[in-house]
């Protein structure tokens, strides 16, 4: 668990409701009505919904200039940039720089004052001939991390669970003593987070507002002033699109299209290796993967049919846990340098680089970087043999 100052003002959830909430988040139950092609919409989803849908596509696929609001400095042109793996939504081959400073007393700094804690490493024209270069580590960081895209898919599932259900599974005192204190995160406002890396965004539209401005380099409504570049103002001239770049419309259509995203369904394992998948499922269990790998989740009352009171494949907790020194570096509103939420395993198999760094090239050296609250699950993997490794390898593989 991260510094118990930090979360001395967490309010404990009684035992009981937690194992209501997550027997109801685990129980069996039908995901199929929310699975499709990597890419493709909610099965359920209307008419309208669907219309909303392709609007926001063709704005997520689309290359913005300068004269259109992008940069003066940014990270890529579109967002299909970062998330166009297997398909458009998806997770990306490309990573972004973030930088943090940590203090045990004062907590995250975002490092405001630099810049923010997200690097921006393009330069529109406009702001090379005025002087502008791509944005470098500032002096004041100490933590520093290179950060895969991750994929969207089923996000709307995850904005649509109830924030209680979340914070029911959360035990920042280990008073059940397995080892594990999963925290709630905490966005930039105090509010409870769920979304990104650290858990810093609360809802799907900040968690889109955020990459508008951060990736693209284009001011929203609620942020119409552009980042200064390592804290210097930009020059006259290097930003000729009046703010905000984008408009309510915009930041709607494109998280209408994330909103609807299906799940990818799971692959089905031929007869030969149907066994083995079997048995790998119920070693994810026992060994203690899905103690923070929680496999579903239900959303709540939902105005939209194919949101509504859903059953879904997560496995995660959308919870923050100590994974030890191997995995320190940048730090979140309300989140040490080690810890880190849980990530979604659905549609794992689509990746070839794993956790956030994604320095780990196979599934096996990912779990050996689970230290801190992950160790005992670790443990439990080294320990099994050969054979059930390769069953319980042979199960991810089907995510």
């Amino acid at each position: 668990m991260g510094d118990p100052g930090r979360v001395a003002g967490r309010v404990g959830v009684p035992a009981a409701l937690v194992l209501v909430i997550s027997l109801t988040g685990c129980r069996a139950a039908s995901t199929a009505a929310v699975e499709a092609l990597p890419g493709d919409p909610l099965p359920e989803i209307t008419a309208e919904e669907l219309a909303r849908f392709g609007e926001g596509k063709a704005l997520f696929n689309r290359a913005f200039t300068s004269q259109e609001g992008l940069g003066p400095l940014f990270n890529q042109t579109r967002c299909s940039s970062c998330h166009d793996l297997p398909a458009s939504g998806g997770h990306g081959a490309e990573s972004v720089t973030k930088v943090t400073r940590f203090d045990a007393l004062e907590g995250c700094s975002l490092l405001s004052e630099s810049g923010g804690d997200l690097l921006q490493a393009s330069v529109t024209s406009e702001g090379r001939a005025l002087g502008l270069a791509p944005e470098r580590i500032p002096e004041g960081a100490d933590g520093v991390a290179e950060i895969q895209a991750p994929p969207l898919y089923g996000l709307g599932l995850v904005d649509a669970v109830p924030a209680a259900a979340i914070a029911a599974a959360a035990d920042p005192y280990d008073l059940n003593g397995d080892g594990i204190s999963g925290l709630v995160g905490t966005d930039p406002l105090g509010g409870p987070g769920r979304f990104g890396g650290k858990a810093s965004q609360a809802t799907l539209g900040s968690f889109i507002e955020s990459a508008t401005r951060g990736e693209l380099g284009l001011t929203t409504p609620a942020h119409p002033v552009e980042d200064l570049p390592e804290g210097r103002p930009l020059p006259p001239g290097a930003d000729p699109s009046p703010d905000p770049e984008v408009d309510a419309a915009f930041l709607a259509a494109v998280e209408a299209y994330v909103r609807f995203l299906a799940v990818p369904r799971p692959a089905v394992p031929a007869d030969e290796a149907a066994g083995a998948v079997e048995r790998g499922r119920g070693l994810f269990e026992s060994i203690g993967c899905a103690r923070c790998h929680t496999p579903t989740w239900t959303t709540g009352p939902n105005p939209s049919p194919s949101l509504d009171r859903k059953t879904f494949r997560a496995y995660s907790d959308f919870l923050l846990h100590d994974m030890g020194p191997e995995l320190a570096d940048i730090c979140g509103p309300g989140a040490a340098p080690s810890e880190w939420r849980t990530s979604r395993l659905a549609g794992l198999r689509f990746r070839s680089a794993f956790m956030h760094h994604g320095r780990a090239g196979r599934l096996e050296d990912a779990v050996e970087l689970h230290g801190g609250e992950g160790a005992r699950a670790r443990a439990g993997f080294r320990s099994l043999p050969e054979g059930a490794q390769m069953d319980l390898l042979a199960f991810l593989r089907t995510l």
